[in-house]
């Protein structure tokens, strides 16, 4: 986890002014007492105890070398959260949101496959392999090629998209028939869709 500088400089004066005394003159003690106060009186979000204490272990056991374990400062995990499910109806509404038919179908294609946008932007034709119901995709995470499965429903979409603007090379081309469409314009057309869904 990396921090700037500015929020380090910005931490440590937090620290020293609800003191009121240089850091120089605290140690493990007030910063555990700061700690606390930023939790339980500011009611600050936990991102932020950690920002506060890796600038303080920093301060301590990097800037003025002090002796006492760096370890006496926990820094506070971050609690993860489960991402938000939609449900049938909200997908539906969310896909029939989006104008272009080519930006639907590669937000099909990646919800059904379970692929990133960049993946599958860069689908071409041939990656479609209908007889093993198979998808090829080409330099994933890890510039590692390798296969999913392609359901029948996926199938019948993409079939319907390729009879509608029958691609050639790339399945989603962009500008020029040999370049994908670019995944930040799908990513755009993402969230257009999803203000427009909300507002209906």
């Amino acid at each position: 986890m990396f921090f700037s500088v500015d929020q380090y400089l910005q931490q440590v004066s937090n620290f020293a002014r609800y003191f009121g005394r240089s850091p120089e003159l605290l140690g493990p003690e007030e910063v555990r007492a700061w700690q606390v106060h930023l939790i339980e009186v500011q009611r600050r979000s936990p991102s932020t105890l950690v920002v506060a204490t890796a600038a303080l272990r920093f301060l301590y056991h990097i800037t003025l070398k002090r002796e006492w374990a760096v370890e006496e400062l926990p820094i506070p995990r971050t609690p993860r959260k489960l991402p938000v499910i939609l449900s049938q109806d909200e997908i539906t509404r969310f896909l029939e949101a989006i104008r272009s038919v080519k930006h639907r179908t590669v937000l099909i294609a990646a919800y059904a496959a379970g692929l990133r946008i960049s993946e599958a932007t860069r689908l071409k034709v041939g990656d479609i392999d209908s007889q093993r119901m198979m998808l090829r995709v080409e330099q994933g995470k890890g510039r590692v090629d390798r296969y999913v499965m392609l359901s029948p429903r996926l199938l019948e979409v993409l079939r319907s998209y390729w009879c509608i603007g029958r691609p050639q090379y790339r399945l989603f081309p962009g500008r020029f028939p040999d370049q994908p469409v670019g995944a930040d314009v799908v990513r755009q057309a993402c969230h257009d869709a999803r203000r427009h869904a909300h507002t209906r």
